[in-house]
């Protein structure tokens, strides 16, 4: 689905500086702990972009946000040189995601240890219904979940995820779709660390837009969870924002024929990825 590009930067992680950029500057990146490189899901040249900016700056991890802790354990230096196999023992193809062709490159783009940050479905949905800090557990705190959302933050979000979720849901049920987007960001920035001690860095993150955004993603997430880090943002978007997006660095793309998303749109559980993000 395609990004809503709106809404005010008004908390706290807000960028350094923000620029458009051409795909070339992919391979010349500035110096980062952590590059988030951000995407709409079903736009091949996202992931063409994703794979140029790995295989040149070399990551010593890579995460994604498709893959669940356990997925990301099977992938073996064997697998990633078979994109059938790797495709097969993810599972890939019932997963939900676009087709794994468009994945595959970034597999194949560094030998770095993968690392999954996908989110048991059950803790999804329990933050959905109990809030996010319930759902995460003892170091909600560390990420902020603890914490209410500005009144004006908070509105925007659920108006986000309403229009997100083409309206076909009441604008009341938004605020259980921002925790689970808030309890995504902290799960992720979570994993990222893990890589980051692991490894040493630079770890490279592999998910949505909406996970990229300095304001109120994954960077704000970190910020918090881990100051001493240095996070850079990459959103890529489809059509040229009015107003400057919510990331370090940015490139406009090409568009993708796509139906439209919202042609027989089902009321989701709370438990996928339907936000888009």
């Amino acid at each position: 689905m395609r990004e809503i590009i709106a809404l005010a930067v008004v908390l706290t992680a807000s960028p350094v500086y923000s620029d458009q950029i051409t795909p070339e500057a992919l391979e010349s990146l500035p110096p980062a702990d952590v590059v988030i490189l951000g995407e709409i899901h079903d736009n091949p040249f996202h992931h063409e972009h994703q794979t140029r900016a790995v295989a040149a700056f070399a990551p010593k991890a890579i995460v994604f946000e498709m893959l669940s802790p356990e997925q990301a354990k099977v992938v073996t230096p064997e697998l990633r040189n078979d994109e059938a196999a790797l495709a097969a023992v993810l599972e890939w193809e019932s997963s939900g995601w676009p087709d794994f062709s468009m994945y595959y490159s970034i597999f194949i783009a560094s030998d770095a240890p993968v690392y999954g940050a996908a989110l048991p479905r059950e803790a999804v949905r329990a933050a959905f219904s109990e809030g996010a800090a319930k759902s995460f557990g003892e170091e909600a705190v560390r990420y902020g979940l603890d914490r209410a959302l500005p009144e004006e933050v908070q509105a925007a979000r659920e108006t986000l995820q309403f229009e997100a979720h083409c309206a076909a849901m009441p604008l009341n049920m938004m605020s259980g779709m921002v925790e689970a987007q808030r309890l995504r960001d902290a799960g992720f920035s979570r994993t990222v660390i893990e890589a980051y001690e692991d490894t040493g860095g630079p770890v490279a993150v592999i998910t949505g837009n909406g996970h990229a955004r300095t304001d109120w993603g994954m960077p704000a997430a970190l910020s918090l969870a881990a100051p001493e880090l240095r996070v850079l943002s990459i959103g890529q978007l489809e059509d040229t924002p009015e107003e400057t997006p919510p990331y370090d660095l940015w490139l406009v793309t090409l568009p993708v024929e796509r139906d439209d998303p919202c042609a027989g749109f089902a009321v989701p559980s709370g438990d996928g990825n339907e936000d888009g993000g």
